[in-house]
């Protein structure tokens, strides 16, 4: 089984999560216009619509890292900033995260893709408790850079609260007894475009709280 040796950020206390689950959500903006724009901008190049939205993507836990350097198939793979919910003992933990996924084989198989690519979480999270509350959800701001250039900027009051995220998925999927982590969607990128580029740097900036961050590298395998 799949370890995550996390920290807690302000106490350092270790957390060794062992996720029987990683599920991916899609398509999360609270904006429901606005995904149905984004569902037909994907159509135009390829990417077949989803069944359901917010979509729920049940994958392969192995596929988490925190390593700086996670290897990819192919050079037409990108990745982008995400709030991560984690549970752990039962606790929730918020943390940031890469939905890397294959480019080309996204116009194919949407779930195929995201299977396809490691998800790079950071190592430092915060503690929520027992409950995913997180009063200061729309001040919290996430970004993201490819190769030291702008790729994300903005607010995640654009997605889906994680509590809501959280009984939407437990609707689709049904209950997960043990820890788990829930990739909760991402922003929009800055050029309209995806970038296939080499190093990737996330960040979470939260109310009155040092910011979350992983970089890491990808390299052919």
């Amino acid at each position: 089984m799949t370890t995550l040796d996390l920290t807690v950020a302000g106490s350092g206390k270790r957390l060794p999560v062992r996720p029987e689950k990683l599920i991916v959500a899609g398509y999360t903006a609270r904006d429901e216009a606005a995904v149905a724009r984004h569902i037909e901008e994907l159509a135009a190049i390829g990417v077949p619509p989803p069944p359901a939205v917010p979509m729920f993507y049940d994958l392969d836990p192995a596929l988490l890292s925190t390593e700086a350097q996670v290897t990819v198939d192919g050079t037409a793979t990108s990745g982008e900033v995400e709030p991560v919910l984690i549970r752990h003992d039962g606790t929730y933990y918020l943390g940031v995260g890469s939905d890397h996924t294959d480019r080309e084989l996204e116009r194919d198989d949407i779930a195929a893709s995201k299977a396809a690519c490691p998800k790079p979480v950071g190592g430092a999270v915060v503690e929520l408790g027992p409950t995913p509350v997180f009063p200061d959800w729309d001040q919290a701001q996430a970004g993201s850079e490819v190769d030291g250039q702008p790729y994300q900027s903005g607010a995640v009051s654009s997605l889906r609260h994680p509590a809501e995220l959280l009984e939407r998925m437990t609707a689709t999927i049904g209950d997960i007894a043990g820890d788990f982590v829930l990739f909760c969607g991402t922003l929009a990128l800055i050029g309209g475009k995806f970038v296939h580029g080499d190093t990737w740097s996330l960040s979470l900036t939260l109310p009155a709280a040092a910011p979350l961050t992983h970089t890491y590298t990808t390299a052919p395998r």
